[in-house]
């Protein structure tokens, strides 16, 4: 039984390569991150940081730098993630055009957030030290991935399954928004956008006919 279990997840992490991979640079990232005095962690991280001085100086550096840490310095929740969202997306489209989705929703999200933030300090309703805002990490590309999947659900789950993503990723926005809000929500618009990403790639997954298989 312990056999096959593991023969399970080790062919579950064979068939999203570039979901694992990540993860391991995540993993070796977070461990360096934990070796680090707060006040050089700091420093190190906004060199990484794609906030706009350092998307003005050298966007295409950070821009795939900041994918490959972590801020809170938390691993394990984006293992459970990585598996739940990144792993499915990677197995259901295939490797590059995962990575496409990816890619687009980090860098175009990350522009248009700062884009904002710097309208904001351009018009005096954000501080010109915002300038050199921490903003690194891997949510973008995750909740541009969640808005995709939305596609990999028949209907009708995919409209509940879409509300719900909505409302997770718009209440904040609508409460307070910041540019990371920002950031997300349009990612998660990106993800939507990613349709034709999605065509022939087989069945849409139905919850019901997985449920009445599992009952027999």
């Amino acid at each position: 039984m312990g056999n096959n279990r593991g023969l399970g997840v080790w062919a579950y992490i064979r068939s999203a390569p570039g979901t694992y991979v990540w993860l391991a640079v995540l993993f070796v990232t977070t461990v360096a991150l934990h070796q680090m005095s707060p006040e050089f962690e700091q420093h190190f991280l906004r060199q990484r940081s794609t906030n706009i001085h350092e998307l003005s100086h050298n966007p295409v550096r950070v821009l795939v730098a900041s994918a490959m840490w972590i801020d809170s310095g938390r691993w394990l929740p984006y293992v459970l993630l990585y598996s739940v969202f990144h792993a499915q997306a990677e197995r259901w489209l295939g490797t590059p055009r995962w990575l496409a989705v990816c890619a687009l929703a980090h860098v175009l999200a990350t522009l248009i957030s700062e884009g904002a933030l710097l309208v904001a300090i351009q018009g005096g309703v954000a501080h010109h030290s915002a300038v050199n805002t921490l903003d690194i990490g891997v949510s973008y590309a995750l909740a541009g991935v969640i808005g995709v999947l939305t596609y990999r659900i028949a209907p009708p789950w995919r409209y509940a399954y879409l509300l719900v993503v909505l409302i997770l990723f718009g209440l904040p926005l609508a409460e307070g928004p910041t540019f990371t809000d920002l950031g997300h929500f349009v990612s998660v618009l990106i993800g939507l956008a990613c349709y034709p990403l999605t065509r022939s790639r087989g069945k849409a997954w139905n919850p019901k006919e997985t449920l009445a298989a599992l009952r027999g």
